[in-house]
């Protein structure tokens, strides 16, 4: 007997002990060890916010032509260093012409023995139209005369069309500048065989404005045709390029252009923003990123990264009520330094947590350091 009531005296102090750890885990959760988690808060307010949305781009040329020969032959001389400054027009390259030149040489030959038999024609038609007039010669005849004059006519015309064929061939043995700009590495060398539209000798760009190329999401593309038709009085600073070595570029952008379409696969747009390059600083290729300042003059809420949590992708703060916190989902915008732009989920004057969210839940008491809330 005494067995028994000592094993149910030992069960029922086991049974007390669990309940009150029970108890004890049910009122962590709305304190800290018993009681007010302890915490530290910030009023929220509207603040005037400077800060810039920064894009990848590609610095390209705005005109850019890969030099190929017209006709085949061997490379008879190179005008040009490799990388030069090239003028319109200027001669770069020239090909083997002896062939070109007895073949024009040889059509104009032949265009002036077409131009003899015109003559010819012409005088014999006059002549038989003449006798015509007196019945002196047969229609017959006249008929072949003008059939002749007609035919000699046609055969100058194509002999002049072949003329000017073999003056074509003549001149695209030299290769010009298509455009002011900078010439790169020649890809051929002197008495290299040519195949016409095929072999690739140089490429020349532009070097002066340079364009950037970057893409924006298409929600954004209102915001830019704003910036496209704003005109701005003075020096535009909107658009900062920072170079690869995190340098920013001495000089300031502006749109050039925004594309036609949206890519329906990417739901993005280009955008090509123009800058100078007088100092040759930029170069077709290169990769820079572009900081565009914005244009808001509007207040927005700005709060403590600090005082944010995220959960499965969405950013959520704790927010005063009372004597307790409530979880309050937000959508973010910017970082601004240290802080974070709220576009949605807060108002001005609302109290969030930014120390001790660590310990916190949803509806916890909490006490607050005196007046960490007017900061």
């Amino acid at each position: 007997m005494k067995k028994l009531l000592s094993r149910f005296i030992t069960a029922t102090g086991v049974a007390s002990a669990l309940f009150l750890v029970s108890c004890g885990n049910k009122g962590a959760g709305a304190g800290y060890q018993n009681g007010p988690v302890p915490v530290a808060t910030e009023e929220v307010k509207l603040s005037v916010v400077n800060y810039f949305d920064e894009y990848p781009g590609t610095l390209v040329p705005f005109n850019l032509v890969e030099l190929r020969p017209q006709v085949n032959g061997y490379i008879s001389g190179i005008y040009f260093k490799d990388g030069d400054h090239v003028r319109k027009g200027q001669k770069l390259y020239s090909i083997d012409a002896q062939l070109y030149t007895a073949n024009y040489d040889q059509a104009a030959a032949n265009l002036e023995v077409q131009q003899a038999n015109l003559v010819k024609a012409q005088k014999d038609a006059d002549r038989y139209h003449a006798l015509e007039k007196d019945s002196s010669i047969a229609k017959q005849t006249v008929d072949y005369a003008e059939a002749s004059l007609a035919a000699a006519q046609k055969q100058v015309a194509a002999a002049k069309a072949n003329v000017q064929g073999m003056q074509t061939s003549v001149n695209y043995t030299t290769i010009v500048a298509p455009f002011d700009g900078t010439i790169g590495i020649s890809q051929v060398k002197a008495q290299t065989a040519v195949t016409a539209g095929v072999t690739l000798l140089n490429t020349v760009s532009t070097d002066d404005p340079m364009a950037v190329d970057f893409t924006i999401d298409q929600r954004d593309i209102y915001h830019f045709t704003q910036l496209q038709n704003h005109v701005l009085k003075g020096v535009d600073s909107t658009f900062i390029m920072m170079l690869s070595d995190k340098e920013q570029y001495p000089f300031y952008g502006k749109i050039s252009f925004l594309d036609r379409a949206v890519d329906p696969q990417t739901g993005t747009l280009k955008v090509r923003l123009e800058f100078p390059n007088k100092a040759n600083l930029l170069r077709a290729g290169m990769s820079c990123t572009i900081r565009i300042g914005n244009q808001e003059e509007a207040r927005q809420i700005l709060i403590p990264y600090k005082a944010i949590t995220e959960q499965l992708g969405d950013y959520f703060v704790y927010v005063v009520k009372g004597k307790t916190v409530s979880q309050q989902k937000i959508i973010t915008g910017n970082h601004i330094g240290n802080n974070l732009v709220v576009k949605s989920g807060l108002n001005e004057h609302d109290i969030v947590v930014t120390d001790g969210i660590q310990k916190l839940r949803e509806g916890a008491t909490i006490q607050v350091a005196d007046s960490t809330h007017k900061k």
